[in-house]
């Protein structure tokens, strides 16, 4: 019986050291501006567990730090489709993509084109 015990006790410890509290991960987020970037690092910072969340304007690249025993790249995908914005795995209702600032409506080739022309400029 305490070999039984032994063996579930290393089990669950190795168990529980298999999820990193830093665990780092890239997706990749539609968005347009600086508003964009706002809106979608903000949603991924209120994911419980998220630690650091910096999105790229230029590349679409949101870069995280999470703890994987609170969270996971599903839960914050759900929180920044949320807010209006598409990642490469799921899309935003058009409810939430259409409250986004029109300014940011990502969807729209004509948007992209004026972000795209003050960025060279």
């Amino acid at each position: 019986m305490k070999k039984i015990l032994v063996i579930l006790t290393l089990f669950i410890g190795a168990t529980a050291f298999a999820q990193n509290k830093n665990a780092k991960a890239s997706l990749e987020v539609d968005g347009v501006c600086m508003m964009c970037k706002e809106r979608i690092e903000k949603a991924a910072i209120r994911t419980k567990g998220v630690k650091s969340a910096v999105w790229n304007v230029e590349t679409h690249e949101l870069k995280l730090i999470f703890d994987e025993r609170k969270t996971d790249l599903t839960k914050i995908q759900k929180k920044i489709i949320a807010v209006g914005h598409d990642t490469k795995e799921m899309k935003a209702t058009d409810e939430a993509y259409n409250s986004v600032h029109p300014c940011c409506k990502y969807r729209d080739e004509e948007i992209r084109k004026n972000h795209d022309s003050v960025k060279k400029n």
